[in-house]
């Protein structure tokens, strides 16, 4: 009489367990070195959406509206439209024609109802990364590099 062995032995399962775990355990670190980079990226791109944002109410409602950028508390925002903070890790300066790099206090963005601006280069950088936020003075258009 024959005997019909199917399916797998412990060897096996133990493998193929083992090759599992191998994979997710390479995922985990692989996803926790890109977050930093993405809450870096995801940042830049919101202060650039904010100076967007602040270019085009000033022309929609034909006034000037301010964008303060804090660094001493490391928050920027529209005036009277609330704020927000940096994540820690990153660090901001801001680069003005006139005044050079301004690392502390606080750096006000102005957009004039015509389009025009009154700005600096926003720079923002962490341990690996280096982002500019340029915004060209008469057509207010921002750049990210």
């Amino acid at each position: 009489m024959k005997l019909n062995r199917s399916g797998f032995t412990l060897l096996e399962l133990i493998i193929v367990i083992f090759l599992i775990t191998l994979m997710v355990g390479l995922s985990g670190v692989f996803f926790a070195n890109t977050l930093p980079s993405g809450k870096f990226n995801s940042t830049v791109r919101e202060i650039a959406s904010t100076i967007r944002q602040a270019r085009h109410l000033a022309q929609l409602n034909g006034v000037k509206q301010v964008i303060t950028i804090d660094m001493d508390s490391r928050s920027y925002g529209i005036e009277r439209r609330g704020g927000k903070n940096l994540p820690s890790g990153i660090q901001i300066k801001v680069i003005d024609p006139l005044a050079g790099d301004i690392t502390s206090g606080k750096y006000h963005m102005t957009f004039h109802p015509a389009g025009s601006s009154e700005c600096g280069t926003v720079v923002l950088w962490n341990d690996t990364k280096l982002a500019q936020i340029n915004v060209d003075p008469v057509a207010g258009a921002v750049i990210i590099k």
